[in-house]
């Protein structure tokens, strides 16, 4: 089984070392790893060729303009060839170095989606603590009703359904989120499970585009939840943040 790893990358030397270094690391080692950059102009295209010129598995790096994050994510998802795939961008890492066995070990059947847990990092990558929404023990596409409860980073996509879902470039901020409920339902439509690995996957830098741009995000959100889970159950949703918010 190959697992097709997708790193979006602009300017990212500072923090891209230990992403490749987790990656390098894996003991599983049928990997497909496709860096997506956008013509950085610091030292991040020749990192990544380094890196390509000293590993045993396959390494692919594009870098050239693109319109955005999700624009270079979609080109990601165009050229992954691998059974499974999983986004991890410049400065996340996989959390352990059997993180990608972890996930061929629980891929029998073939799942539509695997998943599990995140450590929060800070911006050393040491660990913070776990992230505040977990995964459920049982996931479906409406478990999303309560927020993002699987970060992005923890979400194994089936690359054939996938590759037939590419990434609303209409939301600058929640795509993932959109996508992810998209590959779930999908992967229902078929009849295949989402497995829980219930193992953390992955280690996930606190601060992101999201946090920068909060208002924005959860307007977005919104918006995406209410296409998914219609308008009365979105606001009856978000009334329930606020009380929770309040009570905490």
């Amino acid at each position: 089984m190959k697992i097709s790893i997708i790193t979006v990358t602009y300017n990212a030397a500072s923090v891209l070392k230990r992403t490749l270094d987790s990656v390098k690391a894996q003991s599983w080692q049928q990997i497909e790893h496709l860096i997506i950059d956008g013509a950085s102009k610091d030292e991040t295209v020749s990192m990544a060729e380094t890196y390509k010129a000293q590993c045993p598995y396959e390494v692919v790096v594009l870098s050239e303009p693109d319109k955005g994050l999700y624009d270079a994510m979609n080109k990601g998802l165009r050229l992954a060839t691998g059974d499974y795939l999983v986004f991890l961008n410049a400065g996340d890492t996989l959390h352990a170095a059997d993180t990608l066995e972890t996930i061929v070990r629980s891929a029998q059947p073939l799942p539509g989606v695997l998943y599990g847990d995140t450590a929060i990092t800070d911006e050393q990558g040491n660990f913070l603590h776990l992230r505040r929404l977990r995964p459920p023990k049982k996931l479906s596409w409406k478990s999303f009703r309560q927020g993002m409860l699987v970060c992005h980073q923890a979400f194994y996509a089936l690359t054939d359904i996938a590759k037939d879902l590419p990434y609303d470039p209409r939301y600058r901020y929640s795509a993932d989120v959109d996508w992810c409920i998209r590959v779930m339902k999908e992967a229902q439509k078929r009849q295949l499970p989402l497995v829980n690995t219930q193992a953390i996957l992955a280690d996930y830098q606190e601060e992101g585009q999201t946090t920068i741009h909060h208002r924005d995000s959860l307007k977005e959100r919104f918006d995406v939840m209410r296409h998914h889970y219609g308008l009365f159950s979105t606001v009856m949703m978000h009334l329930w943040f606020a009380v929770r918010q309040l009570i905490k």
